[in-house]
């Protein structure tokens, strides 16, 4: 079914037309109407599967039908877990709300002159949750006119401290209002913080229609840890990719890579959380615009991002949590188009691994790569030493020692 059986404008109509934007995918078949006829909506949908247009599109056709006079008002205000989600949603109502006002809140900017973008007028926020809190606490803005409230990827803002956080937006905004939460995965406590959003929900699901994984080919190659950089330079040599994703297991070893990768020559560059936000900004935009090849990055990345034709995604560590695994994987074969994900494991991530394939539903082959096999044995599994009952302090026997020092320090 098209965009035109959808009651949207003919404007929304034309600038989706202008973006590319040709038929809706099954989250946005979904969510669109729903959201259109004024429903609390409870959706879960993978990474890569539109869902940042399955709302941005109904609630632009929204506030259209009810424009405000004079000065603009807040009525949306969209929660995301990183800047990085924050500007692409932005962009998203920039480029379909193309009348309102919308203002970016994240943090590494200067938070008086956001404060000052919104007290000149603005239709929608988004932003990250700390941040929006401390523009929250200058009381200097007004929420009485909200009239939606989104939170994109919400399992991943639990991991974040979110919950009261969460408690103290609530508190600040009208209870009357159109809820929208979106969620790849919906743990027992995304459910608790949904709950206290709101009671009246649509559960909407496609996280069986898998789109994305269907059109990457996944690899993973047994090797040792360190020859995971040799060969992740042989397999650029074999393959001539273009636009390359890295995962790397902190910011550390994500620094220290790039740095030997520039000195061989390669146009490579590091992204973490540590970045300022202009180096953050620098580097995103130089990497869609191909003069970053390479960009090895730490999982802040693996969620929401969207980067047009990466090549190649490599797991040159492996996520901790194996639903990343598939987050991570879908910064490639995006739109329809086709991508590689190769993941390196050793010994160590060999039952790692066979838990991600449990949870991803996927069984790959383990290859390796002539000049670079895996080689040793396993390490063999001892147990430790059995804890001896009573000798652990409790957590109250910690918080009572704290004190006592804090007071004996007075």
């Amino acid at each position: 079914m098209p965009f035109s059986h959808h009651k949207l404008s003919s404007k929304i109509q034309k600038l989706l037309q202008d973006n590319n934007y040709n038929k809706p995918t099954p989250i946005q078949e979904k969510v669109i109407p729903l959201v259109l006829d004024g429903k609390d909506i409870m959706a879960q949908a993978q990474t890569g599967s539109g869902k940042t247009a399955s709302f941005v599109l109904p609630i632009v056709e929204l506030l259209s039908q009810t424009p405000i006079e004079g000065k603009p008002k807040i009525r949306v205000l969209v929660l995301t877990p990183t800047r990085e989600l924050t500007l692409q949603v932005a962009q998203s109502f920039k480029t379909f709300g193309t009348s309102l006002k919308v203002v970016s809140v994240i943090g590494g900017e200067g938070i008086g002159e956001q404060i000052h973008t919104i007290q000149k007028g603005c239709d929608v926020i988004v932003a990250t949750s700390g941040r929006f809190l401390d523009v929250l606490s200058k009381k200097q803005m007004t929420l009485k006119h909200l009239e939606f409230l989104v939170l994109d990827e919400a399992d991943k803002m639990l991991n974040l401290g979110f919950s009261e956080e969460l408690d103290a937006i609530l508190e600040a905004i009208p209870s009357k209002r159109q809820n929208l939460l979106f969620s790849a995965t919906y743990p027992e406590k995304m459910l608790a913080i949904a709950n206290k959003v709101t009671q009246e929900t649509v559960r909407v699901s496609v996280e069986d229609e898998r789109p994305v994984v269907e059109t990457i080919e996944q690899h993973v190659i047994e090797v040792n840890p360190e020859n995971r950089g040799p060969l992740l330079r042989q397999l650029l040599k074999m393959h001539k990719y273009k636009r390359v994703l890295v995962f790397m297991a902190n910011k550390r070893a994500t620094d220290n890579i790039a740095e030997k990768f520039k000195k061989r020559g390669y146009l490579a560059e590091s992204f973490h959380g540590d970045l300022t936000q202009e180096d953050r900004n620098y580097t995103i935009d130089a990497f869609k615009s191909n003069k970053i090849h390479i960009l090895f990055t730490t999982d802040i990345i693996s969620r929401g991002l969207h980067i047009e034709d990466i090549d190649c995604v490599i797991n040159f560590d492996l996520p901790r949590s194996p639903a990343d695994y598939i987050h991570r994987i879908g910064r490639t074969g995006r739109a329809g188009k086709t991508g590689v994900a190769i993941s390196f494991i050793g010994h160590e991530e060999q039952g790692h691994f066979k838990l991600i394939e449990k949870r991803s539903q996927i069984n790959l082959v383990r290859e390796s790569i002539k000049g670079f096999e895996l080689t040793g044995d396993a390490p063999k599994r001892t147990k430790g030493p059995a804890p001896v009952k009573g000798k652990k302090k409790s957590k109250k026997d910690k918080l009572r020692e704290a004190k006592a020092r804090e007071e004996a320090n007075k």
